[in-house]
């Protein structure tokens, strides 16, 4: 039997941070195929109510410079929720965490450590964080956008 997760609950605790003159806000949606005109499927997404295991979302971060000065060394960092697995990101500035936060890297970079102490290539599956680096100023007022995916465990 699959287990109903209520939206609320997945993603309550799951804020994103950045510098302090920058706002952030961020959005969650299930993709969903549905038929359009003609009936050929297409890819939407959707408002979540309640996910599914193996329902593929995706997370959009907002910002915008509220300062009346550029922000610099701008640095978005989302924790993953606990019951999703990431997925990836189209951006090539993002870089991801296994342990927490306390090393950052491309994913094919990183290595854990098992409990029998033997180490073993990172996994999607086991991110915990997603950060960004953005590596040109964000003018006073400027806005943009950061996406990452993630899939319902």
């Amino acid at each position: 039997m699959k287990t109903l997760l209520a939206i609320g609950c997945l993603f309550a605790s799951v804020p994103a941070f950045a510098a302090d003159n920058v706002a952030l806000t961020s959005f969650v949606f299930v993709e969903k195929t549905v038929a359009a005109v003609g009936g050929k499927p297409k890819v939407v997404l959707a408002e979540p109510k309640v996910v599914l295991p193996g329902d593929k979302l995706v997370f959009i971060l907002n910002y915008r410079n509220l300062g009346s000065a550029p922000a610099r060394n701008f640095v978005v960092t989302n924790p993953m929720p606990g019951a999703v697995a990431f997925q990836g990101t189209n951006d090539q500035q993002a870089i991801v965490s296994v342990d927490g936060g306390r090393n950052w890297g491309r994913l094919s970079e990183l290595r854990l450590r098992e409990k029998d102490g033997s180490a073993r290539s990172a996994r999607a599956e086991d991110v915990t964080h997603v950060r960004w680096t953005l590596k040109q100023d964000v003018p006073a007022g400027a806005q943009g956008k950061l996406s990452f995916r993630g899939i319902v465990r």
